[in-house]
């Protein structure tokens, strides 16, 4: 299961390094498609690649490191 989510980062966790802990940490492939980092919040648009079960587990530690998870709309054209 491929999903595209926007990640968005607070003061608190920004700087930590939450993408490399969920692919060490689950069996899935990230890819950044784009990220906007400040000093105060981050705005990451992810790409996450596995099984289905495994990607929705990835979400729920994300959302449990205080990362707001939203699922970004799949365009038609992209596929």
């Amino acid at each position: 299961m491929k999903m595209k989510v926007y990640l968005t980062y607070n003061v608190e966790n920004i700087r930590l390094p939450i993408i490399w802990q969920l692919g060490q940490s689950f069996a899935i492939i990230t890819n950044i498609r784009t990220a906007d980092v400040k000093e105060n919040m981050g705005l990451v648009a992810l790409e996450l690649d596995g099984a289905v079960d495994v990607v929705e587990e990835a979400i729920r530690w994300l959302e449990s490191q205080q990362v707001h998870v939203e699922p970004i709309e799949q365009n038609m054209v992209e596929g």
